[in-house]
């Protein structure tokens, strides 16, 4: 993937401005920010969550499976 300089990001800015418009670029800034932070509190509150429910539940007890019994009966 190529780098992207200073001057490379200054044209696509250029661009986009001439695209959009700036009052439409003030409303896509505000909605994309209100979106990444809707994103980070939900990441954070599912986090507590497992947190909490890992941290309520007791160790589960591991049953052993039973042991498949042989046959007594042999082919003669």
């Amino acid at each position: 993937m190529p780098n992207l300089g200073v001057w490379e990001l200054l044209i696509i800015l250029v661009i986009v401005l001439l695209i959009f418009g700036a009052s439409r670029l003030t409303s896509i800034g505000k909605g994309l920010g209100g979106a990444i932070s809707a994103f980070r509190s939900e990441v954070k509150t599912g986090r507590e969550e497992e947190e909490e429910a890992a941290s309520s539940k007791a160790p589960a007890q591991v049953k052993e499976a039973p042991k498949p019994q042989e046959e007594e009966q042999e082919s003669a």
